[in-house]
């Protein structure tokens, strides 16, 4: 009996004995093991790390690194794995960007992809007043090679300074407008140079078509020269019919009331009263809607008005003085194609004469010039398909200025003088040697709704 508690006793000894020896060798190993990394508490220093100690001080001057080699001028940038320069290095600035720009052929895409600079930038705020301006000499063919120092702008008498220039070609935005009552046998020849006057545009252009009589209306929408542009032009050239040749005729023996004696038809009792056809010639609505539709397109493009037409005008809605404001406000070119009776050779002295019912011809002269655009007038089909290589390539090839008006924008026009001046240019007002075309005057603000 005395036997079995000695034994439990001894068991319960050596449980007791093996519980220290794993407490005291779980503390050896957290001892010599270092914690693991925390997120949220930065991991300590070894136990037998050495301390870090400072660099032993120096009595001579301090070594300066050294720097690298200076990149020549007009050198690409060095890439990023190149070694930077010191703080305190001087660097290369680049020159300052000049004040008169050029303007690039063609359009500028709307998306650019990149951290590129656009090539050219127009600024567009109100003061802006951008001066097409077509240099001639006395033989009329355009004048190159001239710099922005040869030219001197001036408004209202004061000269201003250009903050922009160039002689670059422009993509045009271009109406079309083709008169449809002029003379059968002058539509018909119209007709047949269809495919020159598509050639004379770009691919870069952008061309709408419009024709009028007693209405206008617009064939084709804004767009790129094409298949479309050529559809619709054949299938005008199929349907489209001019006006009887010649004047009406109410008296006389090929009048319609037969011979007459005195003024008295013979066998009637008195004259009969004979008004002649009054048939509508619109053309100045034409110029405003054309005119109209242009000042939505884009201002990076020269906007122009090509009119083909006999330059009658007739009964419009829209008065001239209103349509020129609406011309000018917007930068509007008008270039004209005159295959009227003013073709003819001797009746160019004809054209302010008024006929009853058949309206002016002088006033498509007058919006040209006022535009500072041009007309030439020309009878055959051939000498029409090159007036259009020609004026085209006008509108497209002048020199551009640009400056900032000081003035307050009013809906008055301002008047606008370019004046060119050329090294060993004898200048006379019988015999110039050069001849400047330009608007003579701006509406700075659109007209009052």
């Amino acid at each position: 009996m005395t036997s079995r508690p000695r034994t439990l006793a001894l068991v319960v000894i050596v449980l007791w004995l093996f519980s220290l020896g794993e407490v005291f060798a779980q503390q050896q190993s957290n001892q010599q093991i270092p914690d693991a990394p925390s997120a949220a508490k930065p991991p300590g220093q070894l136990p037998d790390a050495p301390e870090p100690q400072a660099p032993p001080a120096t009595t001579g001057p301090r070594e300066e690194p050294t720097s690298p080699p200076p990149v020549p001028p007009n050198s690409p940038p060095p890439s990023s794995s190149a070694v930077p320069a010191a703080p305190g290095e001087d660097r290369a600035e680049p020159p300052p960007p000049a004040k008169i720009s050029t303007v690039p052929s063609g359009a500028v895409p709307k998306d650019q992809s990149g951290n590129q600079e656009p090539l050219y930038k127009i600024v567009t705020n109100v003061n802006q007043v951008i001066v097409p301006v077509r240099v001639t000499d006395e033989s009329g063919l355009m004048v190159s090679g001239l710099l922005y120092k040869d030219f001197s702008v001036y408004e209202d008498g004061k000269k201003q300074s250009l903050n922009f220039f160039t002689s670059d070609p422009f993509a045009l935005s271009t109406a079309v407008v083709i008169d449809l009552g002029m003379p059968d046998a002058s539509l018909q020849k119209v007709n047949q140079t269809f495919p020159a006057l598509v050639a004379a545009f770009s691919q870069f252009d952008e061309v709408a078509v419009y024709v009028y009589g007693e209405t206008v209306t617009r064939l084709t929408d804004f767009a790129a020269v094409g298949r479309q542009l050529e559809a619709r032009l054949n299938e005008l050239k199929a349907t489209a019919r001019g006006e009887n040749n010649g004047v009406p005729v109410t008296s006389g023996p090929m009048g319609p009331n037969g011979p007459a004696i005195n003024g008295v038809p013979i066998g009637q009792p008195a004259t009969p009263v004979v008004t002649p056809s009054k048939r509508a010639h619109v053309l100045n609505d034409a110029l405003l809607k054309a005119a109209l539709d242009l000042a939505k397109q884009d201002k990076s493009r020269r906007k122009i008005i090509f009119v083909i037409t006999d330059g009658r005008e007739y009964r419009s809605d829209a008065k001239y003085s209103s349509v020129l404001q609406v011309l000018l406000s917007n930068n509007i070119i008008v270039y004209g194609v005159d295959v009227g009776s003013s073709a003819i050779p001797g009746y160019r002295s004809l054209e302010k004469l008024h006929i009853p019912g058949q309206g002016y011809s002088d006033i498509m002269p007058k919006y040209v010039s006022a535009t500072a655009g041009e007309m030439l007038a020309e009878n055959s089909k051939k000498d029409i398909e090159g007036v259009y290589q020609r004026l085209i390539g006008d509108a497209r090839n002048q020199y551009t200025l640009g400056y900032v008006s000081r003035s307050t924008p009013v809906y008055t026009r301002r008047e606008i003088e370019v004046r060119v001046s050329r090294p060993g240019c004898q200048t006379s007002d019988a015999r110039p040697c050069v001849n400047v075309f330009a608007k003579a005057w701006y509406y700075p603000l659109p007209a009052r709704p």
